[in-house]
């Protein structure tokens, strides 16, 4: 009986703990608005600077534009230094078209809004998560 007892406090020690852990990450709202159409999606990754601009981010969503609006939420996230980048994806492919001279087709941005000519850059785009929820405003 005595073991059985020890066997059930240690599974709601582990469950209680697990459960608290989940909690220590924070929030990152991203907003974006004055999008110019309502057609495909918007592609909105979080990054670390060891996966910006190589592909898929740590955490990658797929939201619909409402009224020209998006608005994502990334749970859960540690503590560490990050950026986002975003995508209108107008046509649904997946993936970021280019006119025959290299200019993007459709609109993109990244966090800070720190859009300056050629690709963005991590060491501008990056910002911290610590101890607070977080919302920012991305302009495509």
């Amino acid at each position: 009986m005595k073991t059985l007892s020890l066997i059930i406090a240690l599974l709601l020690t582990v469950t209680f703990t697990n459960a608290q852990e989940a909690e220590k990450g924070k929030s990152i709202t991203v907003n974006i608005d004055k999008l110019q159409s309502n057609s495909g999606h918007v592609l909105i990754s979080l990054h670390t600077e060891n996966t910006f601009m190589k592909g898929n981010g740590i955490v990658d969503k797929k939201s619909k534009i409402v009224d020209g609006k998006v608005s994502v939420t990334f749970e859960n996230v540690e503590e560490g230094t990050y950026a986002i980048l975003v995508l209108h994806d107008a046509n649904d492919n997946n993936q970021m078209d280019f006119e025959p001279n290299g200019m993007p087709k459709e609109s993109f941005g990244a966090s800070n809004n720190s859009m300056s000519f050629g690709p963005p850059q991590f060491s501008m785009a990056k910002f911290d998560v610590d101890d607070e929820d977080l919302e920012m405003k991305i302009i495509l």
